[in-house]
């Protein structure tokens, strides 16, 4: 077949080095020492796998599943898994989105929409615990409702019954709690909150993004999922524990009529029809095809054989995390992911700061995320290092308890960064509103963070500065320091 007359101005084979150089920058995605972002089945034949599919799917637009029925068989078969999985019926029904941001998104916008259809007045209202996604704020934030924040219990790390009860009214359109949170890995009362949120006509989503596709294989006892008939929606994310590459999520609801609100679908133009189920018109079926290849050759045992790994591994870590004096777990961990903070309880040359924890242990090859404290109506929920664990952290779990062990000695009784208080004075005259971007610019090469460069090697200087500057402020600054990250 004649070739189309077009010369390369560069060598593929020198693009795909440069590519190469470039990705040996970042953090290593496979190996089970980065605890937070990546998920690694330990399993090459599922990345060999899901990258076929990929290939084979890689020009497939999933806009029109009527030119494309392989989008919706892919689609209907994981929807279905899905539900199966997680407890629903016949009534339940869902698609795939390209995240969990997106998946929650879309069920906030569908639960405002029915909110409305059902005479809601005013702005509608979304109840989340302080622990809830931030995608959630940011739905709200692009649908304009007013958030609702509910604290959560300090030593337990999960928001109350009780709590949430004492916010809900006519505006509220949705309440969600997690299954689990991610900022410390426990579970919400799910069971509780739904049953209020349905006694008052109040839907009520369960954020199962990060947890979905595990705690099915667990032994808690505590109902979450969509058995539970006051959960209106729940989200999953497969490119977590289902172990595809990113993007892909699954939005379920209850319901047809409640599910079609989700849909963008528009006639009235001279072009095609367009129907969206989702935020995207043409979407990549990548992704999409390498979630189903991988969901269909794991089925349900390979999934309980990969969640089981990563429960062990987990089990292990927690168990000497609660070993190591000055140091504490927050709650009960359901699932694989948990957060340790420093024991208040002992003397303060005992504790174990988590911040510099997270910088030892990075000292030391491996990846934990620094979390910080935050001011709450009911008091400070500590400053945490967060764990997600991995099927492959078994393969090193022991190298890890060993390495969390020696950087615990390394900064027991060391005193918690702070933040500069010059820095600090000035930034509290800020507006974030009018800080433009030459002045965060500056404030950024006070606090150390040269603009577009790495960051530092210690970041407990860092979350320090985060925790205790204005919230505004601190996001003007961050927005600012990641935009110059990819300036020209």
């Amino acid at each position: 077949m004649p070739q189309p007359h077009v010369r390369f101005e560069r060598d593929p084979a020198d693009v795909l080095r440069q590519l190469h150089e470039l990705r040996a920058q970042d953090v290593p995605t496979h190996g089970g020492r980065v605890l937070a972002y990546v998920y690694d089945p330990g399993v090459p034949a599922v990345d060999e796998l899901a990258a076929e599919a990929s290939r084979i799917a890689l020009h497939v637009n999933g806009l029109d599943p009527t030119a494309f029925p392989s989008v919706a068989r892919m689609e209907a078969d994981l929807v279905r898994r899905a539900r199966d999985l997680l407890g629903g019926d016949d009534e339940v029904v869902g698609s795939v989105t390209s995240g969990g941001t997106e998946s929650c998104l879309l069920a906030v916008k569908t639960a405002r929409d029915a909110w409305r259809a059902a005479g809601g007045e005013g702005r509608a209202q979304l109840v989340l615990p302080v622990t809830a996604h931030p995608a959630f704020h940011k739905a709200a934030h692009y649908l304009d409702l007013e958030v609702v924040r509910v604290p959560v219990d300090g030593p337990t790390g999960a928001v109350t019954a009780a709590a949430v009860d004492s916010v809900l009214g006519p505006r509220v359109a949705l309440v969600v709690v997690s299954a689990p949170s991610y900022p410390y890995g426990v579970l919400d009362p799910v069971a509780e909150v739904a049953g209020l949120a349905a006694a008052q006509g109040i839907a009520c989503h369960v954020d199962a993004c990060i947890g979905g596709w595990v705690l099915p294989y667990t032994d808690v006892e505590q109902p979450w999922d969509l058995s539970l008939p006051g959960v209106t929606s729940l989200s999953v994310d497969l490119h977590k524990y289902g172990y595809v590459p990113k993007g892909a999520s699954l939005l379920l609801h209850r319901g047809r009529d409640r599910a079609r609100l989700q849909s963008f679908a528009l006639a009235s133009w001279p072009g095609y029809a367009v129907v969206n189920p989702s935020m995207l018109g043409s979407k990549p079926a990548a992704p999409l095809a390498a979630a189903w290849a991988v969901a269909e050759a794991l089925g349900d045992s390979g999934y309980r054989a990969l969640a089981g790994r990563a429960l062990a591994a987990t089990a292990r870590l927690v168990e000497v995390a609660r070993s190591i004096p000055g140091l504490r777990v927050v709650g009960e961990p359901a699932a694989t992911l948990f957060a340790v903070t420093a024991d208040q309880t002992v003397p303060v040359a005992e504790r174990v700061d988590p911040h510099h924890l997270a910088d030892a242990a990075r000292a030391r090859g491996w990846v934990i995320q620094p979390q910080p404290a935050l001011q709450t109506s009911e008091g400070l929920l500590p400053r945490t290092a967060h764990l997600t664990v991995t099927a492959v952290t078994l393969d090193v779990v022991d190298e890890l308890a060993g390495a969390l062990v020696a950087a615990a000695d390394d900064v027991r009784g060391r005193v918690p960064a702070s933040a500069d208080p010059g820095l600090m004075a000035a930034a509290a005259q800020l507006d974030p509103a009018t800080l433009d971007a030459a002045t965060a610019q500056a404030l950024l090469g006070v606090a150390g963070l040269e603009s577009g460069g790495a960051l530092p090697a210690e970041l407990a200087p860092l979350m320090a500065l985060i925790e205790q500057l204005p919230p505004g402020v601190t996001e003007r600054l961050l927005t600012e320091y990641l935009a110059r990250l990819i300036e020209p």
